[in-house]
Formats: C-alpha cells, sequence, structure tokens
C-alpha cells in the first residue's frame, strides 16, 4: 500500500527530497503523497525514505490504498522503465 501525510505534519521539507519516485508534493496546507506515484520506495530502498526522515512520525500506510510488495515492485517497474 501506498504511504500517506496526516495532519500532524509540521511542513519541515524534509520529505520531499527523499522520494525517488517525485510522489510527494506541497498540498493545500500540508504535504501530499500521490498514491500513483508511491511504492513505499520499493525497488529502491529498504524502507521508505520519508518515514526514516520524518521528525514527527506522520507517515503512515494508507489503508484506502492496499498494495501486496509485488504490486508495489510492478509500479516501480513501470514508473522507472525497469518493465
Amino acid at each position: 500500500m501506498s504511504l500517506i501525510i496526516t495532519d500532524d505534519c509540521i511542513n519541515c521539507d524534509v520529505c520531499e527530497p527523499e522520494c525517488p519516485n517525485g510522489a510527494i508534493s506541497q498540498g493545500e496546507e500540508i504535504y501530499v503523497i500521490d498514491p500513483n506515484l508511491c511504492t513505499e520506495c520499493v525497488g529502491h530502498f529498504d524502507e521508505p525514505q520519508c518515514q526514516q526522515v520524518c521528525p514527527v512520525d506522520c507517515i503512515p500506510l494508507d489503508a484506502n490504498n492496499v498494495e501486496s510488495k509485488d504490486e508495489l515492485m510492478e509500479k516501480y517497474k513501470i514508473l522507472t522503465g525497469a518493465a
């Protein structure tokens, strides 16, 4: 599943440059994650980089966008042209 940024976000700007897929952008009030681009860093890293750098721990899994590791890997391949 993809990740989501909660209302606890303090707009510190550290997550956006860490996303290898460009899935994180500034929303109207807080940063947001595009579920079509988020692979939880599958294919790039062992752990989601945005979660690793977030100082307020506000990036949980998004229960509305459930995907298996295999589905995330397929998305990674499509996004990177490795398919």
